[in-house]
């Protein structure tokens, strides 16, 4: 079974929120997807339609769709609804906006939504900021996961667009997530890509919290800031961490370009190369998501 633990919904919701920052107030979906070389997404159930034959036609379980801008935490609900066996939702927030108590209490009487994803780099909020322990408090009363992007941050989506990124990285520490993360034991904590060029961090984080996990997902770019190649990235997680801390993922997207198959076989390439059984493996690729993300116990 292949779970992909992370991939993004970029909705209608997601280019309207991108088209008032270029001054685009119509269509902005068929506007700024004509730009960028994309297919424009449709309403929420059909993109939720094409995320779920794209996952059959590479036969890929379920995974994890992200709402990839504050306050669209209603598109990956109406996928996650529509696909509750293949599509389990997740919604960037952002801690510090003057809605979120509310935004962030309604989101979680979503069932399909089961992880709330902060960027305090992008959105400049310290994770030691009374309104990301909020976070943590409701994540730990609704049973939910969060999700903590640190290191190196790049939106090719604002970039394409000519958008600025002022984004502050030294906000987005894995140490600061681990003291966070010891404080909330029962709350299922993602760092993704193992880190983002904060790896021995993310590894320091993941040993001082044992409910901390790493994502895999996306090309991991960051690598070469640290000289580091794939294969020495899961050496070194599967070493220090086990199988069961791991969580495959691809950063898939949009279309047409769909599902990224390539990422998943050069990961399992990685981890079949490095002599990882049958058991370990399904762990880092399905189990774990299953199990810790979505609630799944399969027998």
């Amino acid at each position: 079974m292949i779970a992909d633990a992370h991939a993004h919904f970029f909705s209608r919701g997601f280019f309207r929120t991108l088209g008032r920052e270029v001054g685009v107030t119509t269509d902005a979906d068929v506007a700024l997807s004509g730009r960028l070389g994309w297919e424009a997404p449709g309403d929420d159930e059909a993109l939720a339609d094409r995320w779920v034959a794209e996952l059959d036609r590479h036969h890929v379980a379920r995974t994890m769709l992200i709402a990839s801008v504050p306050g669209d935490e209603a598109s990956a609900a109406t996928a996650a609804l529509r696909h509750p066996d293949c599509i389990a939702g997740a919604f960037m927030f952002n801690p510090a906006a003057p809605d979120a108590a509310a935004r962030l209490a309604q989101a979680f009487e979503r069932p399909g939504l089961r992880m709330v994803c902060l960027f305090p780099a992008m959105h400049r909020v310290p994770l030691d900021h009374d309104s990301v322990r909020a976070v943590f408090d409701a994540a730990a009363a609704h049973g939910r996961a969060v999700f903590v992007h640190c290191g190196v941050l790049s939106v090719g989506a604002r970039k394409k667009l000519g958008l600025p990124s002022p984004f502050d990285l030294r906000l987005g520490d894995p140490l600061a997530v681990a003291a966070l993360a010891v404080r909330y034991p029962s709350v299922p904590v993602v760092i993704p890509h193992f880190g983002a060029g904060f790896f021995r961090e993310a590894l320091m984080a993941a040993q001082a919290a044992p409910n901390i996990l790493l994502d895999t997902s996306s090309s991991n770019g960051w690598m070469a800031i640290e000289r580091l190649s794939l294969r020495d990235v899961f050496s070194r997680t599967l070493d220090l961490l086990g199988p069961t801390r791991l969580l495959f993922g691809t950063d898939s997207s949009f279309f047409p370009r769909g599902w990224q198959k390539a990422i998943y076989d050069e990961q399992r390439a990685v981890v079949t190369d490095l002599g990882a059984d049958d058991a370990a493996q399904a762990l880092v690729f399905g189990g774990n998501f299953d199990r810790v993300i979505v609630g799944h116990r399969p027998a």
